[in-house]
C-alpha cells in the first residue's frame, strides 16, 4: 500500500502549506520534461498531493488506507498520463478535481504573478564562492566582487528603445502583447494565450532600437557588488543578496547567493563564538607561574599563567573571541601544554631531585 506521506516526505500531521511546499519541490524535480525526470515518480507525487490536499479524501485515507469518495457526479475517476485525476466524456470540457495547474506551471517555468493577472518572468539566481580569513570571521568584513551577468541597459532602462524614440503597436500581436493559440492534447482542443515573442508581452515596439543594447533591453556586463560579511559567519554558510542576480526585461531580477569558505588558521580554531588556541609553556612556568605575550591578529595580549597550572588547563580571556549581536564578543580560550624537557643538565637534574624529595 502506498504511503502518501512518505511519498511527499511530510509527517502525518503536516499542514496544507507544508504539503504544498513539498509537492512543488518534488514535482519540479521529477517532472518528465526535465532532464533526469521520472514519469512514474511524478505520477505518485501528484496522486499523493491530490489526496492529502482534499479534506474528505485525506480523512478516508488516514482511516482506511485508501480513498472511496468520487466527486465526478457519477463518472468514475481516471488518471491521465501525468497522474492528474480527471473525469468526463473526452469532449474537452472535463473538470479537473482539486488541482490548480497555474501553481505547478509557475514553478516549472519560473514565472511570478505581478498582481495584475500577468505572470512575470524572473531572472536566474547567481551563485558564487568567496574565501575569507579567520580574522574576518571574528570582526566581519566587506568584499567587493566583479560579476559578469545580464543587467538592465542603462541607456534605455530595459525598454529597448533609443531615448525619445516613439513606441509603436506590435504588428505581430496587434498591440495586445499576447498570441492566441489552439493545440490538441489528450484533454481535447485547448486554447491558450502566450506572450508575444516579438514585443515580449508589452504590445509596443520602439520605432528606433537602442544603440547600446540593440533593442534587447539587457546587456551582459561586469558589475561590482559589495558583499557585507557578518562577524561570526560559519564555514559553508550562504549570504543572500536579493535582486542582484540576473536581470530580465519587465520582470524580477534573480538573487545573488554567496557561499563562504573560511581559510584555515594554523594557530587558532573556533568553538562556537569562542576562539581556541594552544599555548606551550615550560614546566617551570606551570609550577611557578609566569606571563606570555600572545599576538591575536595584531593585538598584543599579556596572558598571566597562574602558579600550579596543569597541562590541559584552559585559561579564559573575556571579550577576545568572535563578535556577535554587533557588539558582544566571546572568549579567547587558551589550552595549556606544559612542555617537559627531553634533556637536562646535571645541575637541573640535581634541582629536580631536590624537588622530588619535597614530594613535588
Amino acid at each position: 500500500m502506498k504511503n502518501f506521506y512518505d511519498i511527499l516526505g511530510v509527517p502525518k500531521n503536516a499542514k496544507k502549506e507544508e504539503i504544498k511546499k513539498a509537492y512543488h519541490k518534488l514535482a519540479h524535480k521529477h517532472h518528465p520534461d526535465k532532464s533526469g525526470g521520472d514519469d512514474q515518480r511524478f505520477k505518485e507525487i501528484n496522486e499523493a498531493y491530490q489526496v492529502l490536499m482534499d479534506d474528505k479524501k485525506r480523512t478516508e485515507y488516514d482511516r482506511y488506507g485508501r480513498v472511496f469518495s468520487d466527486n465526478s457526479g457519477g463518472n468514475a475517476g481516471r488518471e491521465d498520463g501525468f497522474g492528474f485525476e480527471w473525469s468526463g466524456n473526452g469532449s474537452g470540457n472535463e473538470n479537473f478535481q482539486g488541482f490548480d495547474f497555474s501553481e505547478i506551471f509557475e514553478d516549472f517555468f519560473g514565472f511570478e504573478n505581478n498582481g495584475r493577472g500577468r505572470k512575470m518572468e524572473r531572472g536566474r539566481d547567481v551563485f558564487i564562492d568567496i574565501e575569507i580569513s579567520f580574522k574576518e570571521v571574528i570582526f566581519g568584513a566587506e568584499r567587493r566582487v566583479m560579476i559578469n551577468k545580464p543587467t538592465i541597459c542603462e541607456m534605455c532602462h530595459g525598454n529597448g528603445a533609443e531615448p525619445k524614440s516613439e513606441l509603436l503597436n506590435c504588428e505581430t500581436c496587434n498591440g495586445t502583447g499576447k498570441i492566441r493559440e489552439m493545440k490538441k492534447s489528450f484533454f481535447g482542443s485547448v486554447v491558450s494565450m502566450r506572450e508575444c515573442s516579438r514585443c515580449k508581452g508589452k504590445g509596443k515596439i520602439p520605432q528606433k532600437f537602442c544603440g547600446n543594447c540593440k533593442g534587447v533591453g539587457i546587456l551582459k556586463k561586469n558589475e561590482e557588488i559589495l558583499i557585507k560579511v557578518p562577524a561570526g559567519i560559519e564555514n559553508g554558510e550562504m549570504i543572500k543578496i536579493s535582486g542582484r542576480g540576473e536581470s530580465v526585461v519587465s520582470g524580477i531580477s534573480g538573487d545573488l547567493y554567496i557561499k563562504i569558505h573560511v581559510a584555515k588558521e594554523a594557530e587558532f580554531s573556533r568553538e562556537g563564538m569562542n576562539i581556541l588556541m594552544t599555548l606551550d609553556i615550560p614546566i617551570t612556568d606551570a609550577i611557578l607561574g609566569g606571563e606570555r605575550i600572545i599576538n591575536l591578529f595584531g593585538e598584543k595580549l599579556k596572558v598571566k599563567i597562574p602558579k600550579g597550572t596543569d597541562s590541559e588547563d584552559i585559561l579564559k580571556i573575556k571579550d577576545k573571541g568572535i563578535v556577535y549581536n554587533n557588539k558582544m564578543r566571546g572568549y579567547l580560550l587558551i589550552k595549556i601544554k606544559a612542555r617537559t624537557p627531553k634533556k637536562l643538565s646535571r645541575r637541573a637534574e640535581d634541582l629536580i631531585n631536590e624537588l622530588k624529595k619535597e614530594g613535588i
